[in-house]
């Protein structure tokens, strides 16, 4: 049987994690869909189509998608699901808020945050903050999951020329309406889509210290800077810059932490990167234990040097 794979969009263009997604849906089965659910939303269907292993692409366009309220994609995927052996959505903010209501309403259990793949019906995903790999069999006709994007390799977004098949679009939900959206403007890189990443834990002692010494490092790598939940709860940074468990997961190819211990839940959001550098004056620190290379210094002193040498 086909798979589905729910597409995260902004209209024009298709998200990064939808292409890891695809990945993993590609071990799943042998012929790939992509539900892209959207308003005027003709870019992202034909950036789909594109996108390498995939055959098909249902695009589904009004209004109601507009702002990819959950309860109205959700009904849009039920409407099409019939058919399918699997339904598969990126672990991201959106996709953990649609899976749910697609899983209940074909009355299945959900199947959250895979990070590999053994077999059709067989799976891995992280528990106790990463700490342990549960492997979990389903038995359910159709399997509803969320890919953790870190654990699975992007599936080339070109390349592919699959048909993209206009589907009627399902009425718009009366019980949820969109009032409003603060959107955060970065002048960085985002979070979970940058390939390097910077971040200060609570040892920076100061907002004005997170910013003094963390912001020429990111400029000149490139990077997105990202913050401990002790940082962040210590009000150096905002809420959008938490990685860890309950912040961001994120697997760059280079992970640079400036003071910071390395608790468990930060490690759970950090330790796929590629390369960890962690720079700590504790030689105990939990970091140097996940880090391919680790620095003990004063932050405030090593930092500066390495900007300098840059």
């Amino acid at each position: 049987m086909a798979v589905l794979v729910i597409a995260e969009h902004d209209h024009a263009g298709i998200k990064p994690a939808t292409l890891n997604t695809v990945t993993a849906a590609r071990q799943c089965g042998d012929e790939i869909h992509v539900l892209v659910a959207g308003h005027d939303a003709g870019g992202a269907a034909q950036a789909a189509a594109k996108i390498a292993g995939v055959a098909k692409v249902l695009h589904a366009d009004a209004e109601g998608f507009a702002h990819a309220l959950a309860e109205n994609v959700a009904a849009q995927a039920l409407a099409v699901a019939k058919g399918y052996s699997h339904i598969l959505l990126p672990a991201t903010a959106s996709g953990k808020n649609i899976a749910p209501r697609i899983a209940a309403l074909l009355d299945v259990a959900q199947i959250s945050d895979i990070s590999k793949v053994d077999a059709p019906d067989t799976f891995e995903r992280p528990i106790y903050a990463g700490n342990a790999i549960a492997t979990v069999q389903s038995a359910d006709a159709v399997k509803v999951i969320t890919v953790r994007a870190t654990g699975f390799d992007a599936a080339a977004a070109d390349g592919g020329s699959a048909a993209v098949e206009k589907i009627d679009a399902v009425p718009a939900a009366d019980i949820a309406r969109f009032v409003g959206a603060e959107i955060a403007k970065l002048d960085r890189p985002e979070l979970t889509a940058a390939k390097i990443i910077v971040s200060g834990g609570r040892a920076m002692g100061s907002s004005e210290k997170f910013h003094e010494v963390l912001e020429p490092l990111a400029d000149k790598l490139g990077a997105a800077i990202g913050a401990s939940r002790a940082a962040v709860d210590a009000g150096y940074a905002p809420n959008d810059w938490q990685v860890g468990q309950t912040g961001k997961i994120v697997a760059p190819q280079l992970y640079i932490a400036c003071g910071i211990s390395g608790a468990i839940q930060h490690l759970a959001g950090m330790k796929d990167s590629k390369v960890i550098v962690a720079i700590n004056k504790d030689p105990e620190a939990p970091i140097f234990g996940v880090a391919d290379y680790g620095l003990e210094a004063d932050l405030f002193q090593a930092v500066p040097e390495l900007v300098a040498a840059l």
